[in-house]
């Protein structure tokens, strides 16, 4: 069994584990596809999609790579400064989450189509803004204690 293992990772280049949920992503893919091959707006969604996907390549990677840049510069040598652990994560995962929050989010904080929305919902769009607001504010404040907390683990050793 072993040998049939190996034989299948330098064939394939990775462990079956890995093929496993790559086929069955594959599968939900392919599953969503024939789906909306019927739709009568799949045009529009295809539109969208590639829009998106060149709005992310050619707008989005290059700000938050510059930014990224930015704060391994700004936090020494190999991302760690010398009196304790590195605040990278600490920063990237709050923004990536507000960010994400901020794109699902988007036309409800900047109050696109307030008629359709309260027709549809029975509520206006006015908290949008200060919730996501509020939410990011939380998500770098668990970012800060996440960082003193390990920092003040690495000091007590």
């Amino acid at each position: 069994m072993g040998d049939i293992a190996a034989r299948f990772r330098t064939a394939y280049g990775a462990p079956l584990r890995h093929l496993l949920p790559l086929a069955a992503g594959f599968a939900v893919t392919g599953w969503v596809a024939l789906r909306l091959a019927g739709e009568p707006a799949v045009g529009r969604m295809l539109i969208w999609f590639v829009g998106a996907a060149i709005a992310h390549d050619f707008v989005l990677f290059p700000i938050y790579g510059l930014a990224d840049a930015v704060l391994r510069r700004a936090s020494g040598p190999r991302g760690v400064p010398p009196s304790g652990p590195a605040p990278l994560n600490h920063i990237r995962v709050p923004a990536l989450a507000a960010g994400l929050l901020f794109l699902v989010y988007l036309p409800g904080i900047l109050r696109l189509d307030r008629p359709a929305y309260l027709a549809a919902s029975g509520q206006d769009q006015r908290p949008f803004l200060a919730r996501w607001l509020l939410a990011t504010a939380a998500l770098f404040l668990a970012g800060a204690v996440g960082y003193a907390l390990r920092w003040w683990w690495a000091r007590r050793r």
